[in-house]
């Protein structure tokens, strides 16, 4: 009677032994799958997960900046090169070019409005420098170009050394007064600066003898000059334009650099460039 006792109660014991073990995998099982679509989630990057949360790509592009970003008189809507191009990135990540919004930016903003949070990418004539690249992620180029010089047609002046001297206007924060002044460091010959927010007000001062040359890439250039005004032929310090985004958005820089190089490959960066007359 006692082993028959003993070997029922061994019997039970084994039973919850083997319960308790049924239990621990089940919860195991599904902790996994919980750590799994966690890891899931997150493959893509929080910061995909951020924009498709909030619905729309947040975008900080020029708005004096005929060609590239410039906010039409007529129709109060911001358009151009670098604002097509956005629409591309915000069509790969929501599914629509529409999903966008846009902020105006100068060389002074943008920065400070990307490290905050406000936008989540730069699209606005932003030079790639070594510098620069210490605080943000640059996508590969899209546009090569150099810093030109935009003269009035009855100043005579034919090259930079014409310059010397002179003041030259150009934009808070750009790298157009480095690339200058190493230029004239080697020409021997001394310019002076004078900085401003805006490109249209550069050409103010231009046009107002306030200044005597206003200087910033070419084909930036291209949107204000006017029968009164010349481009002169030398370019200097060729740069190249990448779309900027936060250096912890490693999911998004990946993406606009897809977008970027799938455009350059297909052709359709050049379609774009042409469609906005991009010398």
């Amino acid at each position: 009677m006692k082993l028959k006792r003993l070997i029922i109660a061994l019997g039970l014991g084994v039973c919850m032994l083997m319960t308790g073990c049924g239990s621990s995998s089940s919860t195991s099982q599904s902790q996994g799958a919980d750590t799994s679509s966690k890891a899931s989630s997150s493959a893509e990057g929080a910061d995909i997960q951020k924009i498709k949360d909030n619905g729309v790509l947040k975008v900080g592009v020029k708005v004096d900046v005929p060609k590239f970003g410039y906010k039409n008189p007529d129709t109060g809507e911001i358009e151009g090169f670098e604002v097509d191009l956005s629409k591309q990135i915000a069509k790969k990540i929501l599914g629509d070019e529409n999903k966008i919004e846009l902020q105006g930016v100068t060389a002074k903003t943008r920065g400070p409005l990307l490290d905050n949070g406000e936008i989540d990418m730069v699209a606005a004539t932003f030079t790639i420098t070594d510098e620069r690249k210490k605080s943000y992620n640059f996508s590969d180029p899209y546009l090569t170009d150099g810093v030109g010089l935009l003269v009035k047609k009855d100043a005579g002046y034919t090259s930079l050394k014409d310059l010397n001297g002179k003041t030259i206007g150009v934009a808070q924060s750009s790298t157009t007064k480095k690339a200058l002044e190493e230029e004239a460091a080697n020409q021997g010959i001394t310019l002076k600066f004078s900085e401003f927010t805006s490109y249209p007000e550069i050409k103010a001062a231009l046009d107002s003898k306030r200044v005597d040359c206003f200087a910033v890439d070419a084909s930036i250039l291209n949107g204000y000059v006017d029968d009164n005004s010349v481009i002169l032929d030398d370019r200097y310090n060729p740069q190249e334009y990448g779309i900027a985004s936060k250096l912890d958005n490693k999911e998004l820089a990946k993406v606009i650099n897809e977008v970027v190089n799938d455009m350059k490959t297909s052709g359709e960066m050049d379609k774009l460039i042409e469609k906005w007359g991009i010398k």
